[in-house]
Formats: structure tokens, sequence, C-alpha cells
């Protein structure tokens, strides 16, 4: 592993970490509850994470992997089932995007792209930035993840005072 796919990965599991702290402790129905104007919930959040990020980005795109292309939807889109489960499944993913970036060639171009009826953007040159997108979305959603757990229940994620 070069040391900039080392560093690039020790900042996507900081993300990653933050995430699953923001949704930390959270019951059932804060899960499921409705928290931002648009109509999403936490739990919704996370299929977005888990579906349109981890098995887009990390695992169909930059690995080709088969099951990750298959499963590909709008992950808003996914029904919850419970917290519990869209939880479950984001650790899932994030476990298998880890172990096939762990191993990914940063100048490699991506092993899969979609067709352009499905996704009409132009492929991206090589794997370093399916890491960086997946990155730079899970960061952005951890803020808001952080917004919508101050609106639950007033927590928040490192307030500098």
């Amino acid at each position: 592993m070069t040391r900039e796919l080392t560093v690039l990965l020790q900042h996507l599991s900081a993300e990653r970490q933050h995430v699953l702290a923001a949704v930390d402790g959270l019951s059932e129905e804060e899960m499921v509850r409705v928290v931002a104007p648009s109509g999403w919930s936490m739990a919704q959040l996370l299929n977005h994470l888990t579906y349109d990020d981890e098995i887009f980005w990390g695992a169909a795109v930059a690995a080709g992997d088969e099951e990750a292309i298959g499963l590909l939807r709008d992950g808003w889109q996914v029904p919850v089932t419970s917290g519990t489960e869209v939880v479950e499944r984001y650790r899932h993913w994030v476990g298998r995007v880890d172990a096939v970036l762990a191993e990914a060639d940063l100048d490699a171009p991506p092993r899969w792209w979609p067709p352009k009826d499905v996704f009409p953007f132009p492929p991206f040159q090589d794997t370093r930035h399916c890491v960086l997108r997946l990155l730079v979305e899970t960061a952005t959603h951890a803020g808001h993840l952080d917004l919508a757990r101050e609106a639950i229940d007033g927590r928040q994620h490192l307030v500098v005072g």
C-alpha cells in the first residue's frame, strides 16, 4: 500500500467512524423520523451512503464487484426496514470496500463504469478519483448527520466553544 493510499484510507475511515458516531445510541423511532425539510431520515441517509457511495464508488466502480453492480439502485429510495439493519448493512459494505481499496492501484482506471444511459458522466481517469469521491461524500454527509442528530437530541460533534 502506498503512502498516498494509506493516508486517503485513514481519512476515509475517520469519516466513516464520524458517520457511525452520529447515529450511535439512537432509537429505532429516531433513526426513521424525518429530520430534514427534504424529507429524509437518518436511516435513509445511511442507505444513501451505503448504496450510492460504498457500493457504487467503492465496490462497483473502483473494484468492478459483480454483486455490487447487481445491487445498484438509488439509495434514497431503498426502503428502510429498521435502523439497526441499515447500520449493519453500512458496516458490511464499509468492510467489503476497505478490503478492496487496501489492494487498489490509485493510478489504474476504474474496473467498471456504468452505461451512459444510466450515468451520463465521463468516466474517471483513475481509481484515485473514486476514492476521493467516496471520501468527499462520506465527509459531507457526516456533517448532515451531525445537524440532524443535534435536531433530534441536542448532541453536537466537535463543537469548539
